[in-house]
Order: C-alpha cells, then sequence, then structure tokens
C-alpha cells in the first residue's frame, strides 16, 4: 500500500482515534454510506451475543460526514499498525483509499475502512427497531454497544455534523435499556 497521511473517521474515530493526529479537518466521503451494518463479535459484542457497529456502506448517490485525521509523519506506521489491528480483527472491512473532500475545499487522499458486504458478519438493511433491540443488549471487549452509539451520536453533534438516524437509534436504544441506579 502506498504511503497515506490520512485516515478517514465515521464513527468510533472520531471520538478515539488511537492517535494524536496533526490536523483533524471537517471532510465528506461520496458514495458511501455510514450505518449500523457490521456484526460485532468482540469490540461490541461476542460470537453469542453480536452487537452492531458502523461501517462505511457502499451506495450509489450517498454521502458520509466525518473526519479527516492527518497522521504525524513520525507516527506513521506505528499508527497504521495500531489501526490494522483494531479495524481488521475479522476481515469484515477492507482497506481503501478513497478521496475525501475537506471542509476547507482541499481533496485529499485518506485510508478508510469500507464495509465488505460479501462477509458473513455484514448485517445492512435491518430495520431501526432490530437494530435497537442487538444494540441494546450486546456488550464486548470494549464495553457495551449502546456506549458506542451514544458516544458516535454525541460526538457528532458536538463537532456540528448531528446525524438524525443516530439520534433516533440512541433514543430507542434508551428506551430499551433498564433505569439508572
Amino acid at each position: 500500500m502506498e504511503r497515506i497521511d490520512w485516515v478517514f473517521g465515521y464513527g468510533s474515530l472520531i471520538w478515539n482515534p488511537g492517535f494524536d493526529p496533526v490536523e483533524t479537518v471537517h471532510a465528506r466521503l461520496a458514495g458511501y454510506a455510514r450505518s449500523f451494518c457490521l456484526r460485532s463479535i468482540q469490540h461490541r459484542g461476542t460470537e453469542a451475543v453480536p452487537g452492531l457497529v458502523l461501517g462505511l456502506d457502499p451506495q450509489d448517490g450517498a454521502s458520509c460526514q466525518g473526519v479527516a485525521l492527518r497522521i504525524r509523519p513520525h507516527d506513521h506506521d506505528r499508527v497504521l499498525a495500531d489501526l490494522r489491528a483494531r479495524e481488521l480483527v475479522t476481515d469484515a472491512y477492507r482497506e481503501a483509499i478513497l478521496p475525501v473532500d475537506l471542509q476547507d475545499g482541499r481533496r485529499v487522499q485518506a485510508l478508510a475502512y469500507v464495509m465488505r458486504r460479501d462477509h458473513w458478519q455484514y448485517a445492512g438493511g435491518l430495520p431501526t427497531d432490530e437494530q435497537a433491540r442487538i444494540i441494546a443488549q450486546a456488550h464486548g471487549g470494549r464495553g457495551p454497544n449502546a456506549e458506542y452509539l451514544f458516544n458516535t451520536a454525541a460526538h457528532l453533534a458536538q463537532i456540528g455534523m448531528p446525524d438524525d438516524h443516530l439520534d433516533a437509534l440512541s433514543d430507542a436504544v434508551r428506551a430499551l435499556l433498564p433505569p439508572p441506579g
């Protein structure tokens, strides 16, 4: 793979990139939608009770708002190794270098982790109520699946990119969770 300086974040990479980017810019990736389309069997679920996490799902006419994170040159190899260990656990994603439009008018090539629709973990097109049920009950090595959803929705809103679908899904999941305390 050619040396790539940018990573496109659309989910947990927004709020937990795992590295200190030298630059973070609002960005848009055409041709993909952010969706809960990946059955998580490690990070936010288990094989017995899979969760759902976000993936970039290829869709004609779609676009995904996120952030482009520029890797510090001296951190490049470590960051890529860490991202691969995190994102390619089961090969449900594929690495792709894609053109990303930055809010400031630049267009850069960025590494993105794209959902493989031919992978057995692909769960695209599930109704919102089924997504909510799965997310409300799942828990994996990195914690509750609901926490992942809530953090992503909150951070998107915080950086000025609210996602109506994630907000509605968050409300549906909260309605299924036991009351706090």
